[in-house]
């Protein structure tokens, strides 16, 4: 099977990265480079347009895990040291990142039924200490990829459910609605791997949206970055400012719409926006409840969505969750509200 093209940046934000570079970190400049590599490298590949189709047959293969060992070397599937079922390895980097696999699996399947990413029982590849310092992690289409960070910035990214949660769910959206990765349509696809990062992470920790910190990647922040976060979906742009990474530049509203060129036209930044209107949903109604209706709607979005349409979308979807008696009453007017407190639609 040939690899399949996803033009994402990974974990870390781009204009993170080209902070920290621009401030002298050399292993930033090397990840952003070996980033712009793997683009590259997917740009010469075809798309399939057929096999972005919603798979409907019933689901009978049984996902397994399998964990390689890069070795540091720039490239995947180097050593397999750990598959489905086998002992625990005495690697603790290779029994975070299986173990923290297996409870985004499990929750998929148990909330929203869903059998593995493509909800076929697909095989969950996980590549670790990739590249010597590497300050990132990335879904590529097929597998997830995790670098060790540099120990002072950033720690090992494959130790953060987070970063696993949220990146997984790149490859769910992929194989559901494969929400295009620019602009609007690539910022929502970045919101709704937040949504259900925060979402796995809080139910593996049984917290609710009370008592959730709703930070992103604060797990993966080293002693020089310690007590950031790269995102807060309670309070977009206030996740962290430093000199080394500067200031948070999410906004929380439309009114403060990022339309620059950077990032994909603002695909992480702009993901602010859905975000607040998700945590105040979730505020409202529920954590798991509010991530019901955003799965949903996710199945009923398309490539070229954008945040109108979502809003519309999600607004439907909850309707329809209510008349079946799956989310309380008054859930649509709530969803709606949130949406409005952050200008959408707009």
């Amino acid at each position: 099977m040939q690899k399949r093209l996803v033009t994402r940046a990974g974990f870390v934000p781009p204009f993170v990265l080209e902070s920290l570079a621009a401030a002298g970190v050399d292993e930033a400049r090397i990840s952003i480079n070996d980033s712009t590599k793997i683009r590259e490298r997917r740009s010469e590949r075809i798309i399939d347009t057929a096999f972005w189709a919603v798979p409907t047959p019933a689901p009978t293969a049984a996902a397994a895990r399998q964990v390689f060992d890069c070795e540091t070397k720039w490239q995947q599937r180097v050593k397999l040291v750990r598959g489905e079922g086998d002992p625990a390895h005495t690697d603790a980097v290779v029994n975070k990142v299986y173990d923290f696999a297996g409870v985004v699996k499990d929750y998929f399947k148990t909330k929203f039924q869903r059998n593995s990413i493509d909800n076929l029982g697909m095989n969950l590849i996980l590549n670790i200490h990739y590249g010597v310092k590497y300050m990132n992690a990335f879904w590529d289409g097929d597998e997830m990829t995790f670098g060790d960070g540099d120990g002072k910035i950033f720690v090992n990214f494959a130790n953060s459910l987070d970063v696993i949660a949220h990146e997984l769910a790149h490859g769910i959206t992929q194989f559901t609605c494969n929400l295009e990765y620019y602009s609007q349509s690539g910022a929502l696809n970045e919101h709704f791997s937040d949504v259900f990062g925060t979402a796995v992470t809080q139910y593996f920790l049984g917290q609710d949206a009370h008592t959730a910190d709703w930070l992103i990647g604060d797990e993966i922040m080293g002693p020089d970055l310690y007590g950031e976060a790269l995102r807060s979906m309670r309070a977009p742009g206030t996740a962290y400012d430093n000199p080394l990474l500067g200031k948070d530049p999410q906004p929380d509203h439309m009114d403060r719409y990022y339309t620059g060129p950077a990032d994909n036209q603002g695909v992480h930044i702009n993901s602010g926006i859905p975000n607040k209107a998700f945590y105040l949903t979730a505020m409202e109604i529920g954590t798991q409840e509010a991530a019901l209706i955003w799965y949903t709607a996710l199945g009923k979005l398309w490539r070229t969505a954008k945040f109108n349409d979502a809003v519309n979308v999600i607004v439907e979807s909850t309707r329809i969750l209510v008349r079946d008696n799956k989310i309380p009453l008054g859930a649509t007017q709530k969803v709606r509200a949130a949406f409005k407190a952050v200008g959408l639609p707009k």
